[in-house]
């Protein structure tokens, strides 16, 4: 779905949060803004992995007037803090932790089978780090764009770039445990 028909279709969400805001309680409110728009961002959150900031900025508008909307915040208020009073994380920040909460689940399940084949380990070395689950990067024989931006290269660029404490095998944990959310919220 392009960002410009997603646009479209999440204003009439803003609009008709706006109208019916001053009837609901803050908690009612987050969750009617959630289960509309966010489901519809998450649905395809990893094709927007690397997106143009362009196309980005059309979605974090729409995010944070829907913000604003649920909290009752002027048109002009600044949003980081309305985010976080709401516990959401930015556009980018909740591409990249959909990316990495579905790579946490693909290694630690195996399943879903057809994800599960796009990844792949790569061998351990005799280090300090051998501990540390470390993704093979694809090899790209392609000159397009487009091609990072794919979940086969998407995720393990991003798996390796977090912290090696998040890179340990943690099969106890899932993802909602896990402190991956709390280091992309409350990263810089």
């Amino acid at each position: 779905m392009p960002t410009g028909t997603a646009a479209h279709r999440y204003r009439a969400h803003r609009y008709i949060s706006r109208y019916i805001r001053p009837y609901l309680d803050p908690k009612t409110a987050s969750l009617i803004a959630t289960s509309t728009v966010h489901s519809k961002l998450d649905y395809c959150d990893s094709l927007y992995c690397n997106l143009p900031k362009s196309q980005l900025h059309r979605l974090e508008l729409i995010q944070n007037s829907l913000a604003r909307a649920v909290v009752g915040a002027p048109r002009f208020t600044h949003t980081t803090p309305i985010l976080k009073s709401l516990h959401w994380l930015k556009i980018n920040e909740r591409i990249e932790y959909k990316i990495l909460s579905l790579t946490f689940k693909l290694l630690n399940t195996d399943q879903p089978a057809y994800l599960h084949d796009l990844i792949s380990l790569q061998p351990p070395h005799s280090t300090r780090t051998s501990s540390v689950v470390t993704l093979a990067l694809p090899s790209t024989h392609s000159t397009l764009n487009i091609t990072d931006r794919s979940f086969r290269h998407a995720s393990p660029r991003l798996q390796n770039q977090l912290l090696d404490s998040f890179r340990q095998p943690l099969p106890h944990l899932s993802p909602p445990d896990s402190p991956l959310f709390i280091y992309i919220f409350y990263s810089p």
